[in-house]
């Protein structure tokens, strides 16, 4: 049991960093950027308006929306204050995976790995199938239409005809249904694949695989763009604003503390991303200095752009109509108005946010090739998973084999499913993390840290409380899924991880 749990030396982590070969390349405006470019996406283009109005196994918040905003906020600015200290103490690939290995020993380390793929891994996959439909719809403006059957994977399609079979008029839902009707089949089977989605994963790919530099790069230009397109959109639609929106249809908080709770368990996922920057650790110029500056300026940024565009959401429209997979869009619909200046602000938004999902699914696809990259160098994964470009320096192997997994999951899986399972992921590598700096300040009181969470041990545990306190709030069936992802990484572990460990072999 004991060498379960045992730790990798902070000093060791750092000299296997030091020796691993990845260039360092970054400063702090470019992890803010990651930051940024990670968080603001499909959470603030997507599911916001499920987490308004609410959805099939949830309820709404209604204009209060903005207080799930300011909840989510609190839970996570404590797990980034957590996540700022390891960054800066351990600047070494793997994020939460490297800090649990310090903190908490080996098994807890791999269960947060594996863990980790279902935020980024799976988390991309809603992401590029949001895309998708933004991307559609910007096609649209064009006049241009892909069928049904190129643009719904099979399980979206399957579970939107259930749906309509059970009397729902989303249409969304209609769509994807009438697309499992129309599809081409072979031997009786249904073809249907998300090709723009699986695409998109193949860009960012390729992108990633040219080296980190040239991704960061792009990176930034894409956050410029897609905050000077929500800026826009915060402009047009300020005028359509109704002041009686934010108490028609039951009052400013319609569910009450219910709603508020529930919503922000689900907006939970347009915070996603500022612990992503810690996986570009082993890249940052200055880690020490610059990891903290990122992850928090990232968060505090997007935090108050949250809180706009929530304000503008719910007094634009009706927070009863706003339940769509593209509410930024629906709102500007809504208003009434068809003229150029309205067409024309459809358009910028459309285009936002698929700049904005881009940039989304860089970051992330930059991060899972990482995590399975410092698992493999600790020998729990097979040895291939460490080999670096000889010319671009990056972990080339692991970022094909996460772009093809996030690619065919992609091409047939449910965002619904998809959402849920990442947002219960990133609340228990949060919990871990913050436990971590608790039992590492226990452990290791002396080591230098240069920075360090302010107020602990009662900050991490707030953070702790906050982030189980989200969880609680998830959907029974996601704690089933999450329960067995986690028993299948186990089963893995035992197998290959437990008997090649390097820690142990070593020993």
């Amino acid at each position: 049991m004991r060498q379960l749990f045992a730790r990798v030396n902070v000093d060791t982590q750092i000299a296997s960093g030091a020796e691993g070969g990845l260039r360092r390349v970054l400063g702090k405006w470019d992890l803010t950027a990651l930051g940024v470019g990670a968080i603001i996406g499909a959470g603030i283009f997507a599911s916001t308006g499920e987490a308004i109005a609410g959805g099939t196994d949830h309820i709404g918040a209604g204009p209060a929306i903005v207080l799930s905003y300011v909840l989510t906020a609190i839970a996570c600015g404590f797990a980034a204050l957590c996540y700022a200290e390891f960054a800066a103490m351990v600047p070494v690939a793997g994020s939460a995976y490297t800090y649990a290995y310090a903190a908490l020993g080996e098994i807890v380390a791999w269960i947060i790995g594996w863990d980790l793929i279902i935020e980024y891994a799976i988390g991309n996959v809603y992401v590029a199938i949001s895309w998708s439909s933004y991307f559609c719809g910007l096609l649209k403006v064009f006049g241009l239409e892909l069928p049904g059957w190129l643009t719904n994977g099979y399980m979206a399609a399957r579970n939107a005809a259930e749906a309509v079979a059970a009397g729902s008029t989303a249409p969304d839902k209609l769509l994807a249904a009438a697309a499992l009707h129309d599809a081409p089949r072979i031997f009786g089977i249904p073809i249907l694949i998300n090709l723009p989605a699986v695409a998109i994963v193949a860009a960012i790919t390729w992108l990633l695989v040219r080296g980190v530099r040239e991704s960061a790069r792009s990176n930034f230009w894409m956050v410029v763009l897609k905050l000077a397109i929500i800026v826009a959109f915060l402009i047009t639609a300020a005028f359509y604003i109704d002041p009686a929106n934010w108490s028609a249809h039951g009052g400013f908080a319609p569910n009450g503390l219910k709603g508020i709770s529930s919503a922000a368990a689900i907006i939970f996922f347009a915070y996603i991303g500022f612990d992503a920057v810690s996986t570009a650790s082993e890249e940052a110029r200055d880690p020490r200095r610059d990891m903290p500056f990122g992850i928090i300026a990232s968060l505090v940024i997007c935090t108050v752009l949250y809180i706009v565009v929530a304000l503008v959401l719910t007094g634009a429209a009706p927070w009863t109509e706003v339940g769509t997979p593209d509410p930024l869009l629906t709102v500007l619909e809504r208003a009434g108005q068809h003229g150029f200046l309205l067409k024309t602000a459809q358009l910028f938004v459309a285009l936002g946010a698929v700049i904005a999902m881009s940039s989304v699914l860089l970051v992330f696809q930059l991060g899972q090739p990482r995590i399975f990259f410092s698992m493999a160098r600790d020998g729990l994964l097979p040895p291939l998973a460490t080999r670096i470009h000889p010319r671009y320096q990056t972990p080339h192997i692991t970022t094909i084999i996460t772009g093809v997994v996030v690619a065919g999951l992609s091409a047939v899986m449910d965002p619904d499913d998809a959402l849920v399972l990442t947002n219960i992921g990133t609340l228990f590598a949060f919990v871990l993390v913050a436990i971590g700096v608790i039992v590492l300040r226990y452990r290791e009181p002396d080591r230098r840290r240069p920075f360090r969470v302010p107020g602990s041990p009662i900050t991490p545990a707030l953070a702790v409380v906050s982030c189980v306190y989200l969880m609680v709030e998830l959907p029974l069936t996601t704690w089933i899924r999450f329960g067995v992802w986690l028993a299948i990484g186990l089963a893995l572990y035992f197998v290959y991880g437990f008997k090649h460990s390097k820690l142990r072999t070593q020993r």
